[in-house]
């Protein structure tokens, strides 16, 4: 006779179901990348025209160009933008796909409770990167290029590579949209209950110099950058705080109705 572990042998079967769940989940992500991907590859071209626009609004009227060192470079270039639009294009259908594995195991309360932050989650993500495209980047681009001229007599000239271009702008693109993201996290911790508005108050001078040390990495290091990504992280801080406040005064109001409906 086998020795068996009911407990472990009991839960083979729904342990097997999650992992296939999880497989046709992850397969048909990678099919949405797929087409998304093969959308957005005849228009590598237009797509790369678009992020190329803060670098030509930087430059004097007809003076810049964008340069490849490597013969494959600008290959390679069109395949990653390729990949970045078909990623942020693919994106709702991933989330989708994400939040239908992991909801059937949610309650209803936290099904409603979670549903915000799905969609606030891609608003928050686009209002930073829209913030880095329109008025960040061109704004770096000038200080950079501010730093042109002679150098021993010699002419110093700007000459940006595709490749270094490239991944300059995704790294602005992600790291705002990425820190948009603070309230998002802020009201999850505090709907799990790892942080109170209480204790975020008193640490707000701690979270104020987070935030300045935080700008001052992602951007460059003029203070006019710093202060166009530090000063929307604190309004959103500030912001987060608020909706804390109303979340804990709802949920004390439920639980004051619900004490008093249970039977003495």
């Amino acid at each position: 006779m086998v020795y068996r572990i009911p407990d472990i042998d009991d839960t083979e079967q729904p342990l097997l179901d999650h992992l296939i769940e999880l497989r046709r989940r992850l397969v048909r992500c990678v099919l949405a990348l797929a087409v998304a991907f093969a959308v957005c590859l005849p228009f590598a071209d237009d797509i790369f025209g678009f992020l190329v626009r803060p670098l030509t609004m930087a430059f004097p009227q007809g003076e810049g160009r964008l340069i490849y060192t490597k013969l494959y470079e600008a290959f390679f270039v069109e395949l990653k933008v390729t990949l970045f639009a078909a990623f942020c294009l693919s994106f709702p259908i991933i989330a989708n796909q994400l939040w239908a594995f992991v909801a059937p195991g949610l309650y209803a309360r936290e099904k409603k409770a979670f549903l915000p932050f799905l969609f606030a989650t891609p608003m928050l993500f686009l209002a930073g990167a829209s913030l880095a495209y329109f008025v960040v980047m061109p704004t770096a681009f000038r200080w950079f290029l501010g730093f042109s001229g002679t150098a021993g007599g010699l002419p110093l000239e700007a000459l940006p590579g595709t490749g270094d271009y490239l991944d300059l702008v995704m790294q602005f693109i992600l790291a705002f949209g990425v820190s948009f993201l603070l309230p998002v996290l802020l009201l999850l911790l505090n709907r799990a209950g790892f942080v109170s508005r209480a204790q975020l108050v008193r640490a707000r001078r701690y979270v104020i110099v987070g935030i300045v040390a935080i700008a001052a990495v992602i951007t460059p290091p003029d203070p006019g950058s710093q202060m166009i990504l530090a000063v929307p992280l604190l309004l959103l801080f500030e912001g987060s705080l608020i909706l804390m406040l109303f979340g804990e005064k709802k949920r004390a109001r439920r639980a004051a109705l619900q004490a008093e409906e249970k039977p003495v």
